[in-house]
Formats: structure tokens, sequence, C-alpha cells
């Protein structure tokens, strides 16, 4: 509301301004002056926020785009993680790709959450990274180690811990590789953890990791027969293993894993441009 000159009281109903008679030139020309600065600012404003519009959808679609490259060089990184592992062991039959389906096949058998089984997946294809941190020397004597080198062997798990843990995107996994050497019934390492103390996804690896042990062919021997493992597995059930995994395990048939073993060995192995070699001491 405005109180004119003379006194009179006028509602301005949502006009800019009004112009009382009689009325003077220099009224006429400040409420025009007033009516165009303020519709300037409309259209300022207006020019703001489609402005901001169209930053925020450009950045939303180069947002996406940018989570989708990190996704997969992450996967790319990861693969070509896992092959250095393979090859600084000599290991040139997919490992530890094959574990991880082995692991993630009997997971989902089991029925675990299946947000938790690519954590179990990463776990299970990096189980060994701790290993970057053992010498040569320790890693690949072909004798027997001795006490404080096998103590330095069991370091391991706990090496690929802080390596995990304190990577964002893979830390969830870090309780995997930790646990993985454990054993069901406390005499495992290196915590000594017993029974469902040790982590779901590292007692699932655990008869997964086994049967590709005892199947594969090693420098040293033969790979045994699918029987000879399941025979071995069963044997271990309630103590190096969960019953609960193994009982499951037995049931899977023989050419379900024949199936992902075919495949894992058969896959081509990824390209990887643009990523430096990793070097391993």
């Amino acid at each position: 509301m405005r109180r004119c000159r003379h006194g009179g009281e006028r509602h301005k109903l949502g006009a800019l301004d009004y112009i009382l008679k009689p009325f003077q030139l220099e009224d006429v020309g400040s409420s025009i002056r007033k009516a165009l600065d303020a519709r300037r600012e409309v259209r300022r404003k207006e020019d703001r926020l489609e402005h901001l519009e169209q930053t925020v959808q450009r950045q939303t679609v180069e947002l996406r785009r940018t989570l989708e490259h990190l996704q997969e060089a992450s996967e790319i990184t990861l693969d070509a993680l896992v092959a250095a592992l393979d090859a600084r062991e000599h290991e040139t039959q997919a490992h530890s790709k094959r574990v991880s389906e082995y692991t993630i096949y009997l997971a989902r058998a089991l029925g675990v959450d299946p947000a938790l089984l690519d954590v179990i997946r990463r776990g299970a294809m990096l189980h060994d990274i701790g290993k970057i941190g053992i010498p040569d020397t320790i890693l690949f004597k072909p004798s027997a180690l001795s006490d404080l080198e096998w103590r330095e062997m069991r370091r391991h798990p706990q090496i690929g811990f802080w390596i995990l843990n304190g990577i964002t995107s893979l830390s969830s996994a870090s309780d995997v590789v930790l646990a993985h050497h454990e054993r069901f019934d406390g005499q495992g390492y290196p915590r000594g953890l017993k029974g469902e103390e040790i982590p779901l996804g590292a007692r699932i690896f655990s008869v997964a990791d086994s049967l590709d042990a005892i199947t594969s062919d090693r420098p040293y021997q033969r790979g045994k027969t699918y029987d000879q493992a399941r025979l071995e597995i069963e044997r271990n059930s309630g103590t190096q293993f969960d019953p609960q995994v193994v009982r499951q395990f037995l049931k899977i048939p023989a050419n379900a894993w024949f199936d992902i073993r075919e495949r894992t060995l058969a896959a081509p192995a990824r390209r990887l441009p643009d990523i430096a070699p990793l070097v391993l001491r």
C-alpha cells in the first residue's frame, strides 16, 4: 500500500506502480524506469535459472559418464592387478578369476544376499594380494620354509587387509582377504577365528579355493579329480570348513564346476591399454 502526496490511499493489486492524477512528468518517468528495471531483473533471474537448469543437466550427464568410466576403469584395474598377481606366482590358468567364480556360484546357492555378492567376489579375486609384501626368496623357495620364513609368509592376509582397507571401493572386501586362511575349528591364521566368527564370504571362499587347489596342476604335482576333491572337502567339514557350506557344495553337480573352469580357461585375456605396468618386488 502507498500513501500519495494528497493523502489518498490506493492498493497496488499486483501492479508495478500507479500514477495519480493530476500527474507530473517526473512521476511518469520514474515509474517507467522502475517498471523497466523490475522487468530486467525478472528476466535476469529467468536467464540465471535457465542457465542453472542447463548446467545441472549437463553436469548430471557428465557425472553419470564419469561414474561409468570410473566403474569400468576399476574393473580393468582389478583385472590387471589380479593378472599380475597370478603371473608373479607363475599361475597361467586364471586361478584368481576361477576361484572368484567358484565362490560366487556357491554363495548364490547358499542364498547369500545379492548386495554382498560383489564384495565377496572382489575379496576372492584379491585374496592373495598381500603376497606382494612377501619377499621372492620366501614366496618361491623350492624347499620347506623355516619357522621364521613361515611366520613371514603367514603375514600376507594382514598385508592384504592393510592394502585394501585403505581403498574406498575395496575396503569392504578386505575382511574376506584377512580371513581367507582361517579355519572353522579355530586353528587357522592370522587371528585364530572360529566358526561364525569368520566372515561368511571367507568361509565360502575356503571351500572354493580348496576345490581349485586340489583339481589344478601344480609344478610339484598333477591336479586330482573332482571326486577326489569332493572327498577331501567332505572329510574336512567341521574342521577346516563350515559344515553348512560343505553341505551346499556337495549338492552342486560336478558339471557346474567344470563349466566354470572351462569358461575361465577359454576367456581371452582382457586388453589393458593405458595402464602402467605393475611393479612387484
